[in-house]
């Protein structure tokens, strides 16, 4: 793609976005605006705003390249996002807009009248927010880079200002706005190339997307491999080698043995046309029935992909830049509309990745080879329509992944600057545009400095984080009414400790090898487990730290806002 074409892309989108993100200060004036938009958000609206933060780049890229790399078998991760909404829509909804809270804190404090319970909640909020904050702006300087050739700082430098301008310049009501816009974006820049693509997929006359054959190369292929890699070659093969190669020098031709092959960064390698395309060792062929072990190049794959499943399908309700969102709808039938709104728009998305992902099993096996199967989405218009149309089509993809970035990050800004500004600061306009520097630049100066990381792997440990902390809360704290202060402590403290304890041991270092680095690399499927049993236990052996208003707490979750009935005197503060 050309540079002025990402440029371009990348220009527009930010300034679309500073336009439609400014208008919100001509209509946001109070405390309620910049906090819930003054719960006013119609579903529609709400549910593309949902669908805008929430599909991250993780979505926009890397299911593709998931599946470019596993197989088909590998939707379960997207079916696991969305399945997360209908236990949102049936459980949480409806009960947490009925709270009349701002923020999850608020909730908490509402529930269990309890201020160590409110810090905790607060703690908890921002070190989610923050986790899920900084492979998001990582990758935004990554994207920038492969598209327009800048550094690595400036594309995530870029989505902390732009996410800071529409932030301070209304709040949750500017954003509402900027998300719905970008989650139309982010969907017409799958779904135009995509149409280009299959029309010169047909004209083509290549194989069928459905063949579950490992990929092999179409023509003579040249890969310029970009970092140090270690591949795995199934049978012998001959090739030509610019470069070094299990620690010698090569320039020319070279048969390449059965087994494992270190290659060096910058070496030049071309395979004859036919030839099965070597993987890095990470990235394990499937075939058929392989695929439904998509994890099986790790340690105990079958605990790995069904802790994941569990992460993500419980993690969903748990993230604070989703559950804000629900505060938002003028009442409980609204947020039920939300969430089904959410569950069509998703699976509206998730039709569109799949298909990039078979198309770069046929078109772009090398990026198997060289590990960055996330950029099949930017690759494939300029290797299968090419010329201006190709250049123009990878711009849009480029914009659409701008999007992503930029919409994930301004949820995510806006419920951690929320509960900053309510719980460490005074409340008020002027508390969360303080909040919003603290919330965004702290997650900024962390992806800068930190070694870069997987965005799926990362993304992953902040759901197990909040499976682990925030699911059992809220389901507990909506449908329990024995739920103690001792308990929900208990729960938050030993259920956030352990995957935090995950999360720290698999960023610094990476977990260890055999079952301890299985259960550290996905903590959810024995901290989510762990975190409910300790609620529940320490709330049955301390029923005298109930709440002394959980019934009438109960009754304004449960009750439908159209009975009128009275809702207690709790309030949210700085109304």
């Amino acid at each position: 793609m050309s540079t002025a074409y990402g440029l371009a892309a990348v220009s527009l989108v930010v300034a679309a976005t500073v336009l439609v993100g400014t208008f919100g200060l001509r209509i946001s004036r109070t405390t309620s605006d910049f906090y819930v938009a003054s719960r006013t958000v119609s579903p529609l609206r709400n549910a593309s705003a949902i669908g805008g933060e929430y599909l991250s780049a993780a979505s926009f890229l890397g299911v593709a390249g998931l599946i470019l790399a596993y197989g088909a078998d590998m939707l379960w991760l997207p079916v696991g996002w969305t399945g997360g909404y209908l236990v949102l829509l049936v459980l949480i909804s409806a009960p947490l807009r009925r709270s009349g809270a701002y923020t999850l804190p608020d909730f908490a404090e509402a529930r269990l009248e309890s201020m160590a319970v409110r810090r905790v909640t607060s703690v908890l909020v921002v070190l989610i927010g923050w986790l899920y904050l900084m492979p998001q702006l990582q990758s935004a300087g990554l994207v920038l880079r492969t598209a327009a050739g800048t550094p690595f700082w400036v594309g995530a430098v870029l989505v902390a200002v732009v996410v800071t301008i529409n932030v301070l310049s209304g709040g949750m009501r500017s954003i509402t706005m900027v998300q719905a816009f970008q989650y139309w974006l982010k969907l017409t820049a799958l779904a135009v190339p995509v149409l280009f693509l299959l029309i010169a997929w047909r004209q083509d006359g290549s194989p069928g997307l459905g063949q579950d054959t490992p990929p092999a190369f179409a023509e003579r292929t040249t890969v310029s491999v970009g970092a140090d890699v270690e591949v795995r070659v199934d049978r012998p093969v001959p090739v030509v080698v610019h470069g070094r190669m299990d620690g010698a020098q090569h320039a020319g031709p070279v048969t390449l043995a059965a087994g494992e092959h270190r290659i060096a960064r910058d070496t030049e390698i071309t395979f004859p046309a036919g030839a099965t395309v070597p993987h890095v060792s990470a990235l394990p062929v499937r075939t058929d029935s392989e695929w439904a072990q998509p994890l099986a190049g790790r340690e105990y794959p079958l605990y790995a992909t069904y802790s994941l499943i569990m992460a993500t399908f419980l993690g969903t309700m748990g993230l604070p830049h989703v559950l804000v969102r629900f505060y938002t709808n003028p009442d409980g039938r609204a947020a039920r509309r939300t969430t089904v709104l959410v569950l069509t728009l998703l699976g509206a998305f998730y039709l569109l990745p799949a298909l990039y992902g078979a198309l770069g099993r046929i078109y772009t096996p090398e990026l198997l080879m060289t590990g960055r199967t996330d950029a099949v989405v930017l690759t494939l218009p300029d290797r299968l329509v090419g010329g201006t149309l190709g250049d123009l089509l990878s711009a849009l993809l480029t914009a659409g992944a701008v999007a992503a970035f930029l919409s994930t990050s301004s949820g995510l800004t806006v419920s951690v600057a929320g509960v900053i500004g309510q719980d460490i600061l005074h409340g008020g306009v002027r508390s969360f545009r303080a909040a919003t520097l603290l919330a965004l630049f702290v997650p900024l100066g962390l992806a800068l400095a930190a070694r870069a990381l997987a965005v799926a792997d990362v993304v992953g440990l902040a759901f197990a984080l909040a499976a682990s902390t925030f699911c059992p809360l809220l389901v507990l704290g909506i449908w329990w009414r024995r739920l103690t202060v001792a308990g929900a402590l208990a729960g938050l403290v030993v259920g956030g400790g352990l995957a935090g304890t995950a999360v720290v041991c698999t960023i610094l270092g990476g977990p260890p090898g055999g079952l301890a680095g299985a259960l550290l690399a996905q903590p959810a499927a024995w901290t989510v487990p762990a975190a409910f049993a300790v609620m529940i236990g320490v709330s049955l052996l301390t029923p005298r730290s109930t709440p002394a208003g959980v019934a009438r707490t109960m009754v304004r979750l449960h009750t439908p806002e159209t009975l009128q009935v009275n809702r207690g005197t709790w309030r949210p503060k700085q109304v």
